[in-house]
């Protein structure tokens, strides 16, 4: 597997640098031997619904930057979720105490001649409205489907810009169509932030870094105790902070699947060690995070007292909602890593899970250590899981796999799945704080919320009375893998 390079303009889309796949049916444990074994091979769909962008994954990330700009070189239509980013920024720095201010986005609106005559007058023109209208600190350049058919030289354009204004304006080269693992577009926003960003370090500091999404903070009271600062990184941090992140004592990944790329990249450029280890979901993976957050920070004793500490205060109500969940049965759809983490955790409350449709799978992380490999550490944990499906959100598959499986409850971790679920009359739980099932108190959050759930099932009961499907009886009577080719198709339904 080659090593970060940040001489390059851009980073190797998963497919090649990772060998990710979108395409599987079988068993969880299936997957782990395919991929432990190096013979995992994608499934190609010969019909596909939908697909996330990577594009919008890159924006999703640089958008939160707390004093960057962005505009979007794009079709004025790939800025149709700005309001929604917008949303999430602002709820978002609520969550962490900050002064909520709005998003600073921009577009260039590619119109049907400037994909013959070119637009980089157009992005010129935008990079500097942006710069004296919010007056950044930096600004982020994310490229479209558009602009990469068209051949535009971003980078030379971004190259002038940032010696004519005096601040980084950085090129983030992550058109949707390079790649169908839509989480390219994290590595494609870490890497301009890597490469034109961040500092060499000067020294180090007791800081530790946080690649997360936008969750509240669940890491300032242990690190503190431990003699450390948690630094939040990209969402809310500040062109300042991400400078000095090379600075940093560790990296934390709060899931893989979002921060393998810049967790490699601080490792492998600048000697920022990473944590290395399962999620810490279920009693098991928190322990073995915990034992390696430790010897990473030389504090090993520390952290075996904590263990004993948070295993003594949560383990006896974890016993009662064992006990009211016992017999509960679940179908999961989530993200990679954080998808698997949920099985463990479920797996933990005695919950037995059906079933998992999973965006994608790395088979590998950047950082090359199996030990951070959540799916194989949950299936040598708690056991393999038949119906797992790797599905880049095609709702016709999970439509017809919740319809034959009609588990007690639904659990998503995005939210335009949730509505399938519902439909059928599933309990459905969206949870969007990636830090809420975190540790051994996660544990106890997500019970607590799972029967929350469980008890008020009469909306979604009336929901699915008066309610149709967009897909008929036929579709639902069909193998859901019907459209799915290749030696990865095995029977589970």
């Amino acid at each position: 597997m080659p090593k970060v390079n940040l001489n390059l303009t851009e980073v190797p889309i998963r497919e090649k640098r990772l060998g990710s796949i979108t395409g599987f049916a079988g068993t969880a444990g299936d997957l782990v031997n395919c991929s432990n074994s190096g013979c995992l091979k994608d499934g190609t769909r010969s019909f596909s619904q939908c697909m996330g962008c990577s594009s919008g994954n890159a924006f999703c990330q640089l958008s939160m930057i707390r004093d960057a700009a962005m505009v979007n070189h794009a079709p004025v239509g790939c800025a149709g979720d700005f309001f929604g980013f917008n949303f999430v920024y602002r709820v978002g720095q609520m969550e962490r105490d900050l002064p909520p201010a709005i998003g600073r986005y921009f577009n260039t609106n590619i119109e049907e001649m400037d994909t013959v005559f070119g637009a980089l007058s157009k992005l010129e023109k935008t990079i500097r409205l942006a710069y004296d209208r919010v007056k950044p600190n930096a600004i982020f350049v994310t490229t479209s489907c558009a602009s990469g058919i068209i051949g535009e030289d971003v980078e030379s354009v971004t190259d002038r810009m940032t010696n004519e204004l005096g601040i980084p304006v950085v090129n983030c080269v992550c058109e949707g169509f390079r790649s169908k693992i839509w989480t390219s577009g994290f590595d494609a926003a870490y890497h301009s932030i890597v490469r034109k960003i961040v500092k060499p370090p000067q020294k180090r500091t007791n800081k530790v870094n946080i690649i997360n999404f936008w969750g509240s903070d669940v890491f300032s009271k242990l690190l503190n105790r431990l003699g450390y600062e948690a630094n939040y990184v990209v969402p809310f941090s500040t062109v300042s902070q991400l400078e000095t992140i090379s600075e940093a004592a560790a990296t934390i990944q709060i899931c893989p699947t979002l921060g393998t790329y810049m967790g490699a990249a601080l490792e492998q450029v600048y000697g920022v060690p990473e944590i290395k280890a399962p999620m810490a979901y279920g009693l098991a993976g928190t322990d073995a995070w915990m034992r390696e957050l430790g010897r990473v920070l030389d504090c090993e004793d520390e952290i075996e007292e904590i263990i004993l500490e948070e295993r003594a205060a949560v383990l006896p109500k974890l016993e009662e909602y064992r006990a009211k969940l016992k017999g509960t049965t679940c179908y999961l759809t989530a993200g990679s890593a954080h998808g698997h983490a949920l099985i463990a955790l479920l797996s933990e409350l005695g919950i037995e899970v059906q079933g998992a449709a999973i965006f994608h799978h790395d088979p590998i992380y950047d950082n090359e250590s199996t030990a951070a490999d959540m799916l194989d550490h949950t299936v040598k944990t708690y056991g393999d899981i038949k119906g797992y499906n790797v599905c880049n959100k095609q709702a016709y598959e999970l439509v017809n796999i919740l319809n034959r499986v009609r588990p007690d409850l639904m659990i998503a971790r995005h939210g335009g799945m949730t509505l399938w679920g519902a439909k059928l009359g599933i309990p459905t739980l969206l949870i969007g704080d990636e830090h809420f099932s975190w540790g051994y108190q996660g544990l106890l959050n997500y019970a607590e919320r799972i029967l929350e759930t469980l008890d008020n099932r009469e909306f979604v009961t009336n929901l699915a009375k008066h309610s149709s499907m967009p897909y008929t009886k036929w579709w639902l009577e069909q193998d859901p893998y019907t459209f799915l080719g290749g030696n990865t198709h095995v029977e589970a339904y």
